[in-house]
């Protein structure tokens, strides 16, 4: 069912119980997201064309409030392309993006979806290398004020337990003071999850978050994800199978994506049991 019929429904059952009704969809910056549903994500209908190609073709798939859904399939497959969508990045042909039931993605900027509470990281760790891992952490919380206002004023209290929090939270505690293009490939990919989560969202993209990681580090990424799990609804894009594996411990739901469309949507151990995902992914 699409935000649109959700809140029309609720619009009418509010309406004959006397109650308050669910917020109409919203398209302006600064809007809150609605997530009286369950619902975090609506993806609908989306179809989009390069050329020709159709990268996505009427993709639909929902991310349910505090859920952390792993997405896979082969490349080319569209999950970069999804993601861009989510985030404005580019423009679908037809169909619909909603976060929460009520704010509508595709009228809104890239800079406005993310104020909205979407985040997104791409697979290559992007942090400032010159500053440390505390002055990257303080841009991000501060990313209203420019650069140096940010760098050069005091912290309140609340910052300052949010920032140790932080450190705590991405395990460079000891590394504050650390200029951040010193660290390893897997701690960068950490603080910029940190630079990510200090700005609050709602919702969190990941491509490819332990790519080019060692085995210690892609484990403690993995309890990194299922700490944030409940408190925020995260999207993970990953070929490592082990990986999505310790994310999904058997009991959530995997879904693979095939020529820009949902191919199948289960269990891990379905998805590797379905013929035509081993046939077109997994038995490569």
């Amino acid at each position: 069912m699409t935000p649109e019929l959700m809140a029309a429904g609720a619009q009418a059952l509010a309406a004959h119980r006397g109650e308050t009704a669910m917020p109409r969809p919203a398209v302006m910056a600064g809007a809150e997201p609605y997530f009286g549903q369950g619902v975090a994500l609506y993806v609908d209908q989306i179809t989009v064309s390069f050329d020709g190609f159709k990268a996505l073709n009427a993709l639909s798939l929902t991310i349910n409030v505090g859920e952390l859904r792993c997405i896979i399939g082969p490349n080319g497959a569209g999950k970069t392309t999804m993601m861009d969508c989510i985030t404005g990045k580019t423009r679908p042909d037809a169909g619909t993006v909603f976060f929460g039931s009520n704010i509508d993605l595709l009228r809104l900027s890239e800079p406005q979806i993310a104020q909205a509470g979407v985040g997104r990281k791409f697979q290559k760790p992007t942090v400032y290398e010159q500053l440390t891992v505390f002055e990257n952490l303080e841009l991000s919380l501060r990313a209203d004020r420019g650069v140096k206002a940010s760098l050069f004023s005091r912290l309140s209290g609340v910052q300052q337990d949010r920032l140790g929090e932080l450190l705590a939270l991405i395990q460079l505690e000891t590394d504050a003071q650390r200029q951040a293009g010193l660290l390893s490939h897997g701690q960068k990919q950490w603080l910029e999850i940190g630079m990510l989560l200090a700005q609050d969202p709602k919702l969190l993209l990941l491509d490819e978050p332990v790519a080019g990681m060692t085995d210690e580090e892609t484990e403690r990424t993995a309890e990194l994800f299922l700490t944030l799990e409940g408190q925020h609804s995260l999207v993970v894009v990953e070929h490592d199978m082990k990986f999505v594996d310790q994310l999904t411990q058997g009991r959530k739901k995997v879904t693979v994506l095939h020529e820009g469309s949902v191919l199948a949507e289960g269990l891990l151990s379905e998805v590797q049991a379905n013929e035509k995902v081993v046939e077109v992914y997994l038995g490569r």
